[in-house]
């Protein structure tokens, strides 16, 4: 039945999937000029971040896919259920991998969030849908998380992206005797910020860009991580954000 529902499902989709931005080469192409190994796919959250990339893609390999908001938690939920929601389906259906692996139309599948928490929640639940539901795409090394920078710094004419803390700091001790207060910082918020030529050269161009592999090392420990992060039991997952996470001091 589940398997039935699919394909009804997937056979809809196809013929009106609005969520895509699709690209000219694909994976599985027979004639690809070549290309098929760049193909790849961004999942996004938002119009606006959506808008920005779609902007900025390179049409023949890079394709889109917009997710509406936080997607569904498909943590311990039944095929059925996640076959229902209708932007699984869709970015199954995008995919081409309902009836398997094989039918993958992207050698690279790339969450693309905010560098905010949000955006680490929306990448989480990601992950935990093709964990639960679609493993070999991991398996097989597929799917990737992409990694956009926190800050332009500038100071005069010498501009620098900056992904960490660490970064900025560095940029300030060498450009501004390490008063931060002397430096231009833009904090991006989301990539619905950065403007077309930003957003290629930190991450999407595939010669500059840094991706993330996500990979599965040890089964069983992944599973008891996802367990415990995305699962009913509230104290476990207490006791790991408390020895994991970062504080910082605000003042009033």
């Amino acid at each position: 039945g589940v398997t039935k529902l699919a394909r009804e499902r997937a056979k809809k989709a196809n013929l009106h999937n609005r969520k895509l931005r699709d690209c000219r080469v694909h994976l599985n192409d027979v004639k690809g000029k070549g290309l098929e190994e760049e193909s790849c796919i961004f999942i996004t959250e938002g119009d606006s971040a959506s808008g920005s990339i779609t902007k900025s893609r390179d049409v023949n390999t890079q394709a889109v896919f917009s997710l509406r908001g936080k997607p569904l938690n498909s943590f311990g939920l039944t095929k059925k259920v996640v076959y229902e929601n209708e932007e699984f389906n869709l970015l199954q259906a995008a995919l081409n991998i309902e009836d398997g692996i094989e039918g993958l139309r992207y050698n690279k599948v790339i969450v693309a969030t905010d560098a905010d928490v949000d955006g680490s929640h929306i990448a989480t639940l990601i992950m935990t849908f093709f964990f639960r539901h679609m493993r070999p795409l991991i398996e097989n090394g597929y799917l990737y998380i992409a990694t956009p920078p926190l800050y332009l710094c500038r100071k005069g004419k010498i501009e620098e992206y900056c992904w960490t803390e660490q970064q900025r700091t560095q940029f300030a001790l060498k450009y501004a005797n390490g008063d931060v207060n002397q430096i231009y910082t833009q904090r991006y918020k989301g990539l619905g910020e950065m403007n077309s030529h930003q957003l290629w050269e930190t991450t999407m161009d595939p010669a500059h860009r840094t991706l993330r592999q996500v990979t599965i090392d040890n089964a069983a420990e992944a599973d008891r991580v996802f367990s415990m992060l995305m699962g009913e039991e509230v104290g476990p997952r207490r006791e790991f954000i408390e020895a994991h996470a970062t504080y910082a001091n605000i003042d009033a």
